[in-house]
Parts: structure tokens; sequence; C-alpha cells
């Protein structure tokens, strides 16, 4: 058996990304993203493929924001491991995307504890579970209750104030850990610049209010480099209790439609479980399952 080699793939090598069988059955929904070759790696025992990471963001973005595929052979975690530890770029986040159910059926929970052990070598730890969803028009569009006025605000200062008390008692992991490490305003700030990376018009995001003016909350009607999604939606502390996060999901998905989108990609945390009803209610249903983990600089 020779030793492990781990190399990156080009236009003439990508074929190598694609010679890993496919126990968690994700290939299709991975067709539908592009991945640069440059940013996609494997490592290769006896000239076969055994681990695979493929790194995503914008094409034109210097370097990649997430790990969006990540494949290990069984029994072959430290390849995987040290896969991901040998990789040019400190990406603090890496998503594992599971079949829906997955838990249930013990061929898949073998091949998704494999690839959760090799993160753990790596460096990577669990941030949280979510639901991946996907609604098509055949679903038909959620009513509308009626109850919220939204308009369009050119202001990112108003977006910025909301996000800010958006924050405030969230149950959405990512934000809870932002405002953790960096405060709730540094927090705010990077989901701005979230919205601001999305290649969607600005003009697309919405505020809420109701029909006496009070503010509500936010949604942000986008496209992501994979096509449309919900970006965001959000509701302040004393607006929360009234399910006004189902007006601003119907008002999105309703705004995507009528731009022409043949679906709407949207995620939440398992645990944000008012979010995760809303998404039902509102005609999208869970396609996927996805376990995020997360890292520090310097910590693999």
């Amino acid at each position: 058996m020779t030793g492990l080699v781990i190399r990156a793939l080009d236009d003439s090598s990508a074929h190598l990304f694609h010679t890993m069988p496919d126990p968690l059955a994700l290939g299709d929904r991975h067709r539908r993203t592009r991945y640069r070759p440059d940013w996609q790696r494997v490592a290769l025992r006896d000239g076969r493929t055994v681990a695979r990471a493929a790194w995503w963001a914008r094409p034109e973005d210097p370097e990649p924001l997430v790990i969006n595929w990540f494949d290990v052979a069984e029994g072959e975690q430290e390849a995987g491991a040290a896969l991901l530890r040998s990789a040019p770029w400190r990406t603090p986040e890496l998503e594992l995307d599971l079949p829906a159910g997955w838990r249930d059926d013990p061929s898949m929970r073998a091949a998704a504890d494999t690839r959760a052990a090799a993160a753990h070598q790596a460096g990577y730890a669990p941030l949280v579970e979510r639901f991946v969803y996907r609604w098509t028009p055949d679903r038909g569009l959620p009513e509308r209750p009626g109850r919220l006025v939204f308009t369009a605000e050119p202001d990112d200062t108003v977006f910025y104030d909301l996000l800010r008390r958006i924050h405030r008692g969230t149950l959405d992991a990512h934000a809870r850990r932002a405002v953790e490490r960096d405060g709730v305003d540094r927090a705010a700030q990077e989901d701005l610049d979230v919205f601001h990376w999305f290649p969607s018009p600005r003009d697309w995001w919405r505020l809420a209010r109701t029909p006496a003016g009070e503010p509500v909350g936010i949604h942000i009607p986008a496209r992501n480099p994979s096509g449309p999604c919900v970006g965001f939606i959000g509701v302040v502390p004393e607006q929360r209790g009234h399910g006004y996060a189902y007006d601003l999901l119907a008002d999105c998905t309703h705004f995507l439609a009528g731009q022409g989108a043949r679906f709407i990609a949207a995620a939440t945390d398992q645990g944000n479980l008012p979010m995760a009803a809303h998404f039902t209610t509102a005609g999208y249903p869970v396609v996927r399952e996805r376990v995020n983990y997360w890292t520090t600089p310097g910590a693999r």
C-alpha cells in the first residue's frame, strides 16, 4: 500500500473528484452547485480517491468562504482530516449535507459518522443542525395574511439598527455565536456584509411594519451563486409571539416568484421550532439536512 497523496485539482484532473462512491446520494445536489476546480482537493491512496472536499464562494471571490462538500471513504478518517488540515485556505466553516432522515438508515448514519470523525480530527466542532428546504411553483404560493406593510429602504443604517435588535434573543446559532464572539454591533455588520455579498439587487431588501408604522422586521429575497434563496428572515424582539415570521416568509416567497424563480432555497436551525413550522406552512419541504461545523483560525 502506498502512502497518502493529497493534491489540488485543475481542469485536467477534475475527474478524480468524481471517482468516489456516493453512499449519501447527494451527487445530484452537488451537481447543481458550481465549483471551481482549483477549490477542489482529493486524497489518493494507491491511486484511489479516498477523501474529497470542495470549497465554495462566488466565482469572483479571492478565497472560498465555506467547505461545501466533504466525503470520506470508510476507514479513511485520517485521510479526510489530513485533506482539510493541508488546505491553503483558512475556512472556518464546514457544511456537511445529509439526506433527510439520515439517522434512520444505518448505512447513511455510518457514512455521516465517518465524515464527522474526520472533521473532528481536523479541528472542526459541530455548531448546529439545520433543515434545508426547496420551494418549487408546484407547491403553490403561500397565503399572505395581509397584516403587515412591506417596503424597500435604501438606507443601510435602518437595516443595521434592526439587525442589532433582531440579534437580541435570537434562536439562530450562527447569530448567537457571532454575538458571543464579537458583540451585537459586529454581528449585525457581518449580516449586512452578507446581504451585500449576494449577487442580487440591493433594492430587493424589504422592511416590514404594522399598518400603524411600527417596525416588525426584515426579509431579504436574494440570489446566491446557486440560485434564488431566502437570504434572511428576522423579527424584532417586541414583535415576537405573533407569528410574523410567517408573514415575512410568505412575502419573500411571493417576491422571488414574481422575479421568475423556478425554485427557492432556504434553511433554518432544527432547534428553531417556530421558523421550521412556518416553512412547513408556507409549502417548503425539507429536502436535506445539514450539520454545520466550525473551527477557529489556528485551531488545526
